[in-house]
């Protein structure tokens, strides 16, 4: 079985045909194995292949992520490969640009950095399925991202990650909406996990939007600390975030912080946990205004499935684990706004898989 096979197995999101893809990229540890555009309105390149061939790019590296941040991202700068995508200006992506990043050997240190560019009034849809295989143990996911969305234009940013629990994984990613402009994170992690540490912070500038949606499942084990954080420095900027823990087992700490700053600005945010099992979810919400006229918002919950929910969908004709079944499914469920339904559809399926194994 090839490697590309291996990937679709593992239901993250990953096609490699491009019927329905605009572009793929395949990274195998330090190695690109893959990196091809489908269609005229965008580019996939490697990351070192497009900073040759554009000397302006150098600009955007560590643009808004310091590279001096942690140990984590100063590791990541003194090596590292990745992928570049862009949409050109005004350009509409019918389908999906896929990204996947493959750890395939033992005790491996994968170090990434993408840099991923919405031009101008243009539409772009990105896809990254993070794995490993079988033969990989104990190794390290380092993944820096840094998301440009220019005045007007529209991106879409969908992570399904599928991990072991002998993997750590160390994403940073910093985004930054100029007036107009739209962005939308889905991250879903379903799969036990060593260690997971991420908090991408997006900076909005006039009627800028950014939608923050997370799906995390906590084994017995795991220590998970996951959270989004945005700056609303533009007049009318808006930003809403969206979080739901499941915990069976482990450690979920489920962050996250609103900074109005620009006029007429608003925020909300939601966390919510779901116990299933002895375990810990701990929420941190933070909001922070800096001017009269902001408006923010949040609102947190954990709780348990109820028992007399169960009883009741059991009287229904349901056995138990088929009631805890909808009842997880029910928590789950909302509606993921800014992408297209065919994309949903395969958020849907990785949440699916995800549940099956988590019950």
């Amino acid at each position: 079985m090839g490697i590309k096979e291996e990937i679709r197995k593992a239901k993250i999101g990953m096609e490699f045909d491009e019927r329905v893809r605009s572009g793929s990229f395949l990274q195998v540890d330090q190695n690109v194995e893959f990196s091809e555009s489908f269609s005229n309105s965008v580019e996939v390149l490697e990351i070192n292949e497009a900073l040759k061939r554009y000397d302006w790019l150098k600009k955007y590296m560590w643009r808004v992520i310091p590279k001096e941040k942690d140990d984590y991202t100063r590791i990541a700068s003194e090596e590292f490969n990745g992928y570049f995508v862009r949409s050109f200006k005004g350009e509409k992506v019918e389908f999906p640009v896929e990204t996947c990043l493959y750890m395939n050997s033992p005790e491996e240190v994968q170090k990434v950095h993408n840099i991923v560019i919405a031009e101008e009034s243009s539409e772009l849809h990105l896809v990254t399925g993070c794995t490993l295989s079988k033969r990989a143990k104990f190794g390290l996911h380092i993944g820096i991202t840094e998301f440009f969305v220019k005045k007007g234009a529209k991106l879409s940013y969908t992570m399904i990650h599928s991990w072991r629990d002998d993997t750590r994984v160390m994403p940073r990613s910093g985004i930054l909406v100029e007036k107009g402009g739209t962005y939308v994170s889905n991250y879903l992690n379903t799969s036990p996990v060593k260690e997971l540490q991420t908090y991408p912070t997006a900076y909005l500038d006039d009627n800028a939007k950014a939608s923050f949606n997370s799906i995390v499942f906590g084994y017995r084990s795991s220590i998970i600390d996951i959270g989004s954080r945005a700056y609303l420095r533009g007049e009318k900027s808006k930003v809403e975030m969206i979080s739901k823990s499941i915990a069976s087992g482990g450690e979920i700490i489920a962050r996250g912080q609103i900074i109005g700053e620009g006029k007429g600005s608003k925020g909300h945010l939601e966390c919510n946990g779901l116990m299933l099992k002895d375990g810990i979810i701990r929420t941190i919400p933070e909001l922070e205004a800096r001017r009269l006229d902001v408006e923010l918002s949040h609102e947190a919950a954990i709780g348990k499935v109820a028992e007399e929910e169960i009883e009741y969908l059991m009287s229904r004709g349901l056995s138990e684990e088929e009631s805890i079944s909808t009842i997880v499914g029910g928590f789950l469920s909302f509606d993921i706004k800014g992408v297209p339904d065919y994309l949903k559809r395969e958020i849907n399926k990785a949440i699916e898989v995800g549940q099956m194994r988590l019950l």
